[in-house]
């Protein structure tokens, strides 16, 4: 997606702020920051985040529905047109040199007054046996990347968010049929959603059901519940939860709550001066594409003013 020269990037320069990620709140960041006339970089191991593999978003303002990947299209258009540079690489350590911090990644090294993560999360996993072993062979994370797989078959999703309900709607276009297995007594996902559930004559919800164990032979044939029940299936979508990417905050003493997220107030501040947290992986209770631009863009305000004070020449 990006052709960066990189002989162009200076390594040896301090930049202003360099924003680690590649979703909606890293990309917010930098466009702000772009705007504020300060030097920024963005690093990120995947350009898009979790949301290019979204298949319908409806609820970004402005935007009445577009796909994930479409809506980060508009985000690189956005980003190419300030010429912010964007390198694909994954930071292993961030330390703390005299006034600014060093970011070394497996092959190169980079230098910042300030930073922001924006790393995002991972999908969460059952952790149940087969689910390592038919990865790609019938498991899967994404609707959007596999469900084209699985036309007039049999699948089921697991989980009760809203999250989960939008990738039954998706995979119902093409499957025969999908099951939603949820633990719970009630899917929790928005009102629209939820009715067009209950509206879809291929999808049948599970209540009070949990998967235990994943079988076939050279994909998935069937699953296991929890009252020993076997059920036969073709395909399972894993939709329980995300696990933020804090790790790299962690190293730096950063403050985490109990979920593992980067606690930030309304400045996007950590607890650590010059290093800022925004999206999926900070601890804002509502996590969306637009609030997580939001603690993007207050990111980059707070770091523009953190490098005045501080009286950075830029």
């Amino acid at each position: 997606m990006f052709n960066i020269d990189m002989e162009s990037i200076d390594f040896e320069k301090t930049y202003d702020l360099i924003v680690l990620g590649g979703g909606p709140a890293a990309i917010g960041c930098a466009i702000y920051a772009a705007r504020f006339a300060i030097d920024v970089l963005v690093v990120g191991k995947t350009f898009g985040g979790l949301i290019a593999t979204t298949h319908i978003v409806e609820n970004y303002p402005a935007i009445t529905s577009i796909s994930g990947q479409g809506l980060m299209d508009m985000f690189k258009d956005h980003m190419d047109s300030l010429n912010i540079p964007y390198i694909s690489d994954e930071i292993r350590s961030i330390d703390r040199i005299n006034d600014h911090f060093e970011l070394h990644s497996f092959f190169q090294k980079f230098k910042a007054h300030t930073v922001c993560i924006a790393t995002g999360s991972e999908r969460r996993k059952l952790g149940i046996p087969g689910e390592e072993e038919f990865a790609g062979r019938g498991v899967s994370y994404c609707a959007t990347c596999d469900g084209p797989f699985y036309k007039e078959k049999i699948v089921c999703v697991i989980g009760g968010s809203d999250s989960a309900a939008k990738e039954a709607l998706f995979l119902a276009q093409n499957t025969k049929k999908v099951y939603i297995i949820y633990r719970g007594e009630e899917i929790r996902a928005e009102p629209i959603n939820k009715k067009r559930v209950y509206d879809n004559d291929k999808i049948e919800i599970m209540y009070k059901t949990n998967i235990i164990e994943i079988k076939g032979d050279n994909s998935v044939k069937s699953v296991t519940f929890d009252n020993g029940k076997e059920f036969e299936i073709d395909g399972v979508f894993i939709e329980i939860g995300a696990i933020p990417n804090s790790d790299l905050a962690k190293r730096i003493d950063v403050d985490l709550n109990k979920k593992g997220e980067i606690k930030i107030n309304r400045k996007s501040e950590t607890n650590v001066p010059g290093i800022f947290a925004a999206g999926d992986v900070a601890d804002a209770p509502f996590k969306q594409a637009i609030t997580g631009v939001s603690e993007g863009v207050i990111a980059a305000y707070s770091a523009f003013d953190y490098v005045k004070e501080i009286n950075i020449e830029y």
